[in-house]
């Protein structure tokens, strides 16, 4: 009797760890200088929207279409975490700006997390421009810094806040179907410029849209995350460091089949440094196979 009592509580208390919790009606924020007590004002199986007393309540395009991002999402990149739902934070008048937070984090209730706000009083109106792209970037950062049940986001030193997030919205846009924003987000890429890695680097033209045109467009996004998931170095469910550039150019050679070095020379140059990091990461991390 008592070691059934046992293995049933075992059952139960399992059970109610995977149980999604139920978006709460109001939401105390409690991160960095936030301090809202904000309102859900939508909610369904994948996403949950809050307002603070500022936004109009009149606003619902982030119901639809923050869904359609989340669920495209999940059938690209897989799951985030047990709950389902992305949690979309919206500010008017205060906070401007975004940023994310993933499952892992306790400082946002260890929820998927996208918080965005504007000075501007009218903000979140029109419901298009820059108001999808950036509602868009925001999710960018929960892929990279959550994928593949992995916390932390090793490349990010190198590409920074946007490079990757400018590939993942063009790629969202495609595959919703908004070819209108499709084409909008990559005649606004397409000439960006950026002083990093070196002067006058194109991160979209010349390495992003290449790899994302040439190599299996959403698969071989995914398959980055997939293989750095597979073999990078952890401590439990953590990257346990960041890429180097050879190394970056290892991985994501591994997620797109073939070598990328000729391809990172015309985007970035090729100093001797990133030579001998390129193949001690083939040495280190002969898991990552490609022509």
């Amino acid at each position: 009797m008592e070691t059934n009592f046992i293995l049933t509580f075992t059952a139960l208390v399992f059970w109610l760890s995977t149980v999604t919790a139920v978006p709460p009606a109001r939401w105390q924020e409690h991160w960095f200088d936030h301090t809202q007590n904000l309102v859900n004002v939508f909610k369904d199986q994948d996403v949950a929207v809050y307002f603070d007393n500022e936004v109009d309540s009149s606003i619902n395009w982030p119901f639809q279409y923050l869904g359609d991002v989340w669920r495209y999402t999940k059938r690209t990149y897989g799951n985030f975490g047990s709950e389902s739902e992305l949690y979309a934070v919206f500010h008017s008048g205060k906070y401007s700006g975004g940023h994310p937070s993933t499952y892992f984090d306790e400082s946002h209730d260890y929820r998927n997390v996208i918080d965005c706000g504007s000075q501007a009083t009218n903000a979140w109106v029109s419901g298009q421009g820059n108001d999808l792209d950036i509602v868009t970037h925001e999710v960018a950062h929960i892929v990279e810094g959550a994928s593949k049940g992995t916390h932390n986001s090793p490349a990010f030193p190198l590409w920074g806040d946007s490079k990757w997030a400018e590939i993942f919205n063009y790629d969202v846009y495609r595959g919703l179907g908004r070819t209108e924003d499709a084409t909008r987000w990559y005649n606004m890429m397409i000439t960006g410029r950026d002083n990093f890695p070196t002067a006058n680097t194109y991160w979209f033209r010349d390495w992003f849209y290449p790899i994302y045109n040439n190599y299996g467009e959403s698969a071989v996004l995914n398959n980055f995350f997939v293989v750095l998931s597979q073999n990078f170095p952890k401590n439990g469910n953590n990257y346990s460091r960041d890429l180097n550039w050879g190394e970056f150019v290892h991985f994501w050679s591994g997620a797109a089949g073939t070598n990328l070095k000729a391809l990172a020379t015309t985007a970035f140059g090729w100093p001797a440094e990133w030579e001998a990091q390129f193949n001690k990461a083939r040495q280190d991390f002969p898991g990552v196979r490609y022509n």
